[in-house]
């Protein structure tokens, strides 16, 4: 049984940064998660950054699952793990389901500007624009003002505006005042 810290994980990310050795900590992370009882942390979030190293590690298949058990375990994980699961899919090459993801994460009402951000940036990635800019205005409208999310929604859909070629509006004037 694991108590799981910030400063634990901390180390272990430190570790495997200076090792560039992705695989050993995703394993590792997966072995807390499985031994998780508390921590500063939830259990999904753990499995959250444990599916962030396969996917560095380039294991997408095992970061799918860690990202399935995360989103499974329902604990606060910052951004809904579904967001990973869909952008895991698309890596995958099963963007049909990736798709059906997003749909079910907007249908369940409230997003976290986390999510939005997360789900824009997966779908500029994947090459759907249009709707990487709804996703990055919901966002926004969710997030504080000032803050890093808000910044970061605000010049996801600046880019995307640039790209589809769609003239400035007073949200991208607020990028002057998040920067």
């Amino acid at each position: 049984m694991a108590h799981v810290t910030r400063e634990q994980l901390d180390r272990l990310l430190d570790q495997a940064l200076m090792a560039d050795d992705h695989e050993s900590l995703a394993r590792r992370l997966e072995e807390l998660a499985e031994a998780y009882v508390s921590g500063d942390l939830s259990r999904a979030a753990v499995l959250v950054l444990a599916a962030e190293e396969w996917r560095q590690a380039g294991r997408p298949a095992r970061a799918l699952h860690c990202f399935q058990r995360a989103a499974d375990d329902g604990g606060e994980a910052g951004a809904d793990p579904r967001a990973g699961v869909a952008d895991t899919l698309f890596e995958l090459g099963r963007p049909d389901e990736a798709r059906q993801v997003i749909e079910a994460i907007e249908s369940g009402g409230a997003v976290s500007p986390a999510t939005a951000l997360s789900i824009a940036e997966t779908l500029v990635a994947y090459g759907d624009p249009r709707q990487a800019h709804a996703w990055a205005t919901r966002g926004i409208g969710d997030a504080e003002p000032g803050g890093a999310e808000h910044a970061a929604l605000l010049r996801v859909r600046y880019r995307i505006r640039v790209d589809l070629g769609l003239p400035e509006d007073d949200l991208d004037g607020l990028l002057d005042t998040a920067r």
